[in-house]
């Protein structure tokens, strides 16, 4: 199983995105080089989103785990969305995306949340607005992941002629 919205290989269990993604960032940000590696997102698509303020800017040419995250939680939300409704349901907790200074909830908090949640861990009392997210993000990943598995059965079949 991956890391959802990465290519991090890994058992997902309560706390995992957190015990696997802060350590990355204690060299102090990732360059895009690697953003695109851990994400599977290509570097245009990336500077994309930060020209059209899906994604602050990185400082020093390096993301922070803020801003990898946000990566993460719209990926997750492409899956079934559109990248403007995408941008629509985080701007629910995270209003002005390329502004971390209004944030309610930040994003590693929201995506650390989610991978708890969707890992069966209760995500203690958290906003109506938060929990609405958390949602969506919990039905787009369970959307790509039942894609993957019809996709896997089709290739099965394909291959049985």
């Amino acid at each position: 199983m991956y890391l959802p919205g990465t290519t991090i290989e890994t058992p997902l269990a309560a706390g995992c995105a957190k015990r696997l993604l802060e350590p990355m960032f204690f060299g102090g940000g990732l360059v895009l080089s690697q953003v695109t590696a851990l994400t599977g997102l290509e570097g245009h698509t990336v500077q994309n989103w930060v020209k059209r303020c899906y994604l602050p800017p990185p400082v020093n040419k390096k993301y922070d785990l803020r801003q990898f995250c946000r990566l993460l939680n719209i990926s997750v939300l492409r899956e079934c969305f559109t990248l403007e409704q995408s941008a629509g349901i985080l701007a629910h907790v995270n209003f002005i995306l390329d502004d971390p200074n209004d944030d309610t909830f930040g994003d590693e908090l929201l995506y650390f949340a989610f991978v708890d949640q969707i890992c069966g861990e209760e995500t203690g009392h958290l906003s109506k607005r938060t929990e609405r997210v958390l949602g969506l993000m919990a039905l787009a990943w369970d959307i790509a992941d039942t894609k993957q598995r019809a996709m896997r059965a089709y290739a099965r079949m394909e291959g049985e002629r």
